[in-house]
């Protein structure tokens, strides 16, 4: 159980999942309204046609909106490692914050222990692996720039969510780093990891990187500290499907 001290507010905005039902993939967003209730109203809005199976305000106080069992509407058109449909395999969280229309700031402490431990929970009972926690912006770079920038996904992979590899220092001047050479490899890195990079749209997709990865700077531009980075996390992600793969098969 995440803790009796959950509320909740039923949203009518929701239906079945696929067949056979899954559920493997965890989906951070931001409100990106001017105050929780505002959210609140519109998630569970029936002409409004969003929702989300969890909010969590900056107070800390968490709401469940829609069973988990149930697809919610909180994805929209998006894309994770080919995969398309997003809603029919994952639950949703949404991040009380005004989001970078009405004032974007940081996460305060209540609201980021509560999403940790919410995140654990959930991750706990439904098995959903470190390569599938991702933000909006993640599987919807061309659209969507949620949770953005200041969002602590550090501490969450501290905690065993998500995926964080430590930063290497990378000398400026020096040209790429060995495993990535260019743009066609930063493409292909930007794939591996789990971008859906399109024609046309390489440079939203990289900006997406960077907010989540390399949060200083999110121009969308292939320098060397971005080319790095790429190549740590396509690392990293490999790593860690490598990990679970036979653990998959084992459990099948």
């Amino acid at each position: 159980m995440i803790s009796s001290g959950v509320r909740y507010r039923p949203s009518p905005n929701h239906d079945r999942r696929g067949e056979p039902s899954r559920i493997d993939m965890l989906v951070l967003h931001y409100t990106g309204m001017k105050t929780a209730d505002e959210a609140l109203a519109r998630l569970c809005d029936p002409t409004a046609r969003v929702s989300a199976h969890y909010v969590v305000e900056e107070n800390g106080t968490i709401w469940q909106l829609v069973p988990e069992e149930r697809r919610a509407f909180h994805a929209g058109r998006s894309c994770w490692a080919g995969g398309g449909d997003l809603n029919q395999v994952s639950i949703g969280i949404e991040i009380v914050n005004p989001g970078h229309e009405w004032g974007y700031r940081p996460f305060p402490e209540d609201q980021m222990a509560a999403v940790q431990r919410l995140c654990g929970a959930l991750l706990a009972r439904h098995r959903i692996p470190p390569d599938r926690v991702v933000g909006h912006s993640d599987i919807a770079p061309d659209r969507k720039s949620d949770p953005g920038e200041l969002f602590d996904w550090p501490r969450l992979a501290r905690a065993g969510i998500g995926i964080w590899p430590e930063r290497a220092a990378v000398a400026t001047g020096r040209g790429l780093p060995v495993g990535v050479v260019g743009r066609a490899a930063a493409l292909a890195a930007l794939a591996a990891i789990g971008y859906c990079v399109t024609v046309g749209q390489e440079r939203v997709a990289l900006a997406a990187f960077q907010r989540r990865f390399r949060p200083e700077r999110w121009d969308g531009l292939l320098d060397t500290e971005t080319a790095g980075r790429l190549a740590e996390l396509r690392a990293a992600y490999d790593r860690t499907r490598r990990a679970i793969r036979p653990f998959t098969r084992a459990v099948n």
